[in-house]
């Protein structure tokens, strides 16, 4: 049953787009589907490029759950058969494609992990692959037919390498194509995307007029920056938080990035309403707040949304403990160390022994910077020995700790 009326649906999905081709196109399906009682198709699509899902895919995942509490249908389209070109989008050389094992163990935790923010009973999942494995060749022929190489040389990242002298293979031209023909075989009313995909969206859309059909709209989301501060949230540059990692991991990676992308992680990833995004606007532009508080808070509703709200609180506790008050978290590993005939052992030797340093030397270095503590007391001494009988913890730099135990 699709209750909300369309003009209130419109400002709904829109808020936070870049852009929607066109605006008063999803206006009419909005005004049509609610007269007919009938949802639209919602698609986005997904290349198990990698295992695990992260945060920033969750930007649009999270428009997707906007639409299905619009009651609308959402297609999450794992794209199993483009996994196998390799998207070439934002890409300066060939992206290498994926082997057919590889697509299908990376699909298999797209499965599982979407539904931490999609409602199951009103998620479609579907592999393009069911309609491209079993097309002809001459069908495949037909669809080049749609489109021509000029068109599919006004992608900024192909007229970059071509200008360049740098290679682009056939298949990689086929893979806007073969995107695109999702749309058509779907037949998608809206298809979702980063900005960087909004080439591929648009040639969707040209390929169902071709093809007969109503040209779906296009909604273009913002690209979330990672933890880095500097490039878009990916796994490849290991700037990203994985929506699978345990909750002390997603709490401590947020609590990591700089305090300019604490807005947008509210507005993009952390699924706060308006009236409360414009309070935290309000608070970090206003001197009296400490920016690390918003932090903590915007790292606890992370884990809660992947996690639970208990597992966030103990999270922020377990910060707490090892950074801000210095204290030790709660869970702490175990060392073992190998005692002398009497007892003891020589402190270096246990720094070097964690993998924390990869020398006798390197640990004397940071024992005599001070950067090494035995139950909370600074050890500075290269010839310090560590008693057995001892309850000690060791924390080594700035966040390694660990629990001595006598080596069996």
């Amino acid at each position: 049953m699709i209750r909300v009326k369309p003009e209130e649906q419109f400002e709904l999905i829109k808020r936070g787009t870049v852009e929607i081709i066109r605006e008063d196109e999803l206006l009419e399906k909005l005004k049509k589907s609610y007269k007919e009682q009938s949802p639209l198709i919602i698609k986005q699509g997904f290349d198990p490029t990698a295992p695990d899902l992260h945060i920033g895919h969750m930007v649009s995942i999270n428009k997707l759950k906007t639409f299905q509490g619009l009651g609308h249908t959402v297609v999450f389209l794992i794209g199993d058969f483009t996994g196998m070109i390799g998207d070439p989008s934002g890409r300066t050389n060939a992206r290498k494609p994926l082997t057919a094992d590889e697509i299908r163990e990376n699909a298999a935790t797209y499965r599982k992990q979407i539904f931490k923010v999609l409602d199951k009973d009103r998620t479609v999942i579907d592999f393009n692959s069911r309609w491209c494995s079993p097309m002809k060749f001459e069908e495949v022929l037909r669809l080049t037919s749609h489109y021509t190489v000029a068109r599919i040389l006004e992608r900024d990242d192909f007229t970059k390498r071509y200008a360049d002298g740098r290679p682009i293979s056939v298949l990689e031209f086929m893979y806007p194509l073969v995107q695109g023909y999702d749309s058509v075989a779907l037949k998608a009313d809206v298809e979702l995307g980063g900005t960087d995909q909004k080439f591929n969206l648009l040639v969707g859309r040209d390929l169902q007029r071709e093809y007969g059909q109503e040209p779906q709209v296009v909604i273009t989301m913002p690209l979330l920056v990672g933890t880095d501060g500097a490039e878009k949230m990916s796994k490849s540059l290991g700037n990203y938080i994985g929506i699978e990692e345990p909750p002390d991991q997603i709490f401590g990676k947020v609590m990591s990035i700089p305090d300019n992308l604490i807005y947008d992680y509210f507005q993009l990833a952390a699924e706060v309403d308006a009236e409360e995004l414009a309070e935290i606007k309000k608070q970090l532009d206003s001197a009296d707040v400490n920016p690390m508080e918003l932090k903590k808070k915007l790292a606890g509703r992370l884990a809660g949304i992947y996690h639970n709200a208990e597992s966030a609180e103990k999270a922020r506790g377990n910060f707490e403990k090892q950074f801000s008050r210095r204290e030790v978290p709660d869970e702490v590993p175990d060392l073992a160390v190998e005692f002398d005939d009497k007892g003891e052992a020589w402190l270096p030797k246990i720094v070097k022994d964690s993998g924390v340093v990869g020398s006798n030397s390197a640990a004397i270095r940071l024992i005599q910077q001070g950067g090494v503590k035995i139950n909370g007391d600074s050890i500075t001494d290269k010839d310090f020995k560590v008693a057995a009988d001892a309850e000690a913890v060791i924390k080594i730099g700035k966040k390694h700790y660990f629990r001595l135990v006598k080596k069996n």
